[in-house]
């Protein structure tokens, strides 16, 4: 089992820090390429990197160093594994973005509606060894809460959206993700 944001918060706190110690080196990735698989984490994530178009007016969410998005992904010849993490602020409302956001979920299929406490439900993986054919359908968590997550795709292939109001002022906050992971089937 992953937990899709456990999995970017360890991503963020153990690889991009050391990626990013001063502001000149922001933008660079770590690859390592070799003969077992190759290797990449950047802070080189956006929402079309993700597979979507990026909310008219949004900015990247920038809390210190961590800078709330990172690009992993590992590829071997017994398993592949892509996270895309974005978070973005915005002026408007919630309700907006999630209009925006529903709208463009639907090229890759049924989009779900969950509502959470918090970013980030469970997810499992088929993490059992097997290639096989097929994964589950995405299924909500929880279904109350101010956070809104818009679900699509199998649970080895997903896109998601979670908006949620800003603390302080008017506006929302809201993460892209992407999560892509295979046996030793096709292409990442």
């Amino acid at each position: 089992m992953f937990r899709i944001f456990t999995l970017a918060l360890a991503l963020l706190v153990l690889g991009l820090p050391a990626l990013g110690q001063d502001s000149d080196s922001r933008d660079k990735n770590l690859d390592i390429r070799s003969s077992v698989g190759d290797l990449h984490i950047g802070s080189d994530a956006d929402a079309r990197k993700a597979g979507l178009p990026l909310y008219p007016g949004a900015r990247l969410k920038r809390d210190g160093d961590n800078d709330g998005h990172a690009n992993f992904s590992v590829l071997t010849d017994a398993f592949g594994v892509k996270l895309v993490v974005a978070s973005y602020e915005s002026d408007d409302v919630p309700a907006k973005i999630i209009d925006f956001y529903r709208d463009k979920l639907k090229k890759y299929g049924k989009v779900l509606e969950c509502h959470s406490q918090k970013h980030g439900g469970d997810v499992d993986l088929n993490s059992d060894g097997k290639d096989s054919k097929g994964s589950k359908e995405l299924k909500c968590d929880e279904n109350s809460g101010p956070v809104t997550e818009l679900k699509v795709g199998t649970e080895d292939d997903q896109h998601i959206v979670a908006v949620e109001p800003r603390d302080a002022d008017k506006g929302s906050k809201f993460a892209v993700v992407y999560l892509h992971s295979r046996g030793k089937r096709g292409e990442i």
